[in-house]
This record gives C-alpha cells, sequence and structure tokens, in this order.
C-alpha cells in the first residue's frame, strides 16, 4: 500500500480534463486542479474518469462540493446577481458561513435572458440551491434552475412571514400583498411515509 499524497492549500494536482476531474476539497483554475485544503489526496474512479479529492484528517470540515444542496441566505442584489452566505450544506451547518454568488442566468432553467434578480429572490430570503463547478477557492456559485430550489423562508417588506401561492409569487400572511420569487417547490418529509 503506497503512502497518502500529502497537500496543502493551493497546491497543483494535476491536469483537468477528460480523464481527470475535480471533486470534494479541490477546484478547477485554467486548465489544473489545486488543493482547497491541507490534508491527503484521494482519487475515485467512477464512470472512467478519475474524480480528485482533498480530505482532511480528524475533524471532519463540511466544504461545499460541486453538486451539493446548499441552504443560503441572500444578502445584496443587483440587476446581473445575488450574493449570499451559505448556512447548510446538506443537513450539515456550517460554523461560519461562506460567500457565494447567484447569477442571473443561474435561476431558471428556462428563458434565462428574461430573469430577473429583484423578482426572483430578494435580501434576507433563505434559498436552497445547488453548488455549481468551483473555477477558484472560496469562490462559490450558485444555481437554483430546478424546481426544488429556489426561495422556501421569506418575509414580506413590512417583516412579515410570506406563504407560496404559485411558483413564482409569495403572499404576506398579514397585509396579503403578493411579491414576486423563484419558489423552491418543496417536497414535505412525510410526502413518502404511508399515513397510519
Amino acid at each position: 500500500m503506497t503512502e497518502p499524497l500529502i497537500c496543502l492549500p493551493g497546491q497543483r494536482l494535476c491536469l483537468c480534463g477528460k480523464v481527470y476531474t475535480s471533486g470534494q476539497g479541490t477546484y478547477e483554475r485554467q486548465g489544473y486542479i489545486y488543493s482547497q485544503l491541507a490534508g491527503y489526496v484521494d482519487i475515485i474512479e467512477k464512470d472512467g474518469v478519475k474524480i480528485v479529492e482533498v480530505h482532511t484528517s480528524g475533524e471532519k470540515t463540511v466544504v461545499p462540493a460541486q453538486g451539493d444542496i446548499v441552504t443560503a441566505q441572500v444578502s445584496v442584489i443587483t440587476q446581473q446577481y445575488a450574493k449570499c452566505f451559505i448556512k447548510c450544506v446538506g443537513d450539515a451547518v456550517l460554523r461560519r458561513p461562506l460567500r457565494a454568488v447567484l447569477r442571473r442566468e443561474d435561476v431558471r432553467a428556462t428563458e434565462k435572458d428574461k430573469v430577473e434578480i429583484y423578482k426572483s429572490v430578494r435580501p434576507g430570503d433563505i434559498i436552497l440551491a445547488r453548488v455549481l463547478p468551483i473555477t477558484e477557492a472560496h469562490n462559490y456559485q450558485l444555481s437554483t434552475a430546478e424546481n426544488e430550489l429556489g426561495v422556501v423562508i421569506a418575509h414580506s417588506e413590512h417583516g412579515h412571514p410570506m406563504i407560496p401561492i404559485s411558483w413564482t409569487d409569495m403572499q404576506c400572511s398579514k397585509t396579503f400583498v403578493k411579491e414576486p420569487r423563484k419558489v423552491a417547490k418543496v417536497v414535505p418529509e412525510s410526502f413518502n411515509q404511508e399515513t397510519t
């Protein structure tokens, strides 16, 4: 058995291409795979592709990886993107929030050119999103372009909880004023369980 390869954050590991692809604990930049963490390199073969991952020994630090579903809070919106803070990766709550960006073209799967950030998310909204391929360290890009992803918790301009009334609108629970959102189609946990 060979000794595992130890690496440091920012260390270049190998070329990224048809054979090797970036996995957990790594990122891809200008055709190379780099380590995000101090740890050991692990190569997992899947469907003829070698996924390069970096794992730390001892305490497991949760780091969002490509394809993970994350819970994030929108902090600032512009016409082109929404800045967010990732709070959870799957069911794991992060010790400190991580910065992320939801770009206009990644909000919906269709009619991407017609998307308006203001009509999709607002500051303070809690969203479910998928992590897109990581192109540089600690710069996460998110997508809500699936039915199950989008706004899950929102408050109206007056601070009251909002209730989803369609896939594109939420309504204030007190004033009944409607506001546009990219609403997540949340499937209740009890959906698959048989009731007795």
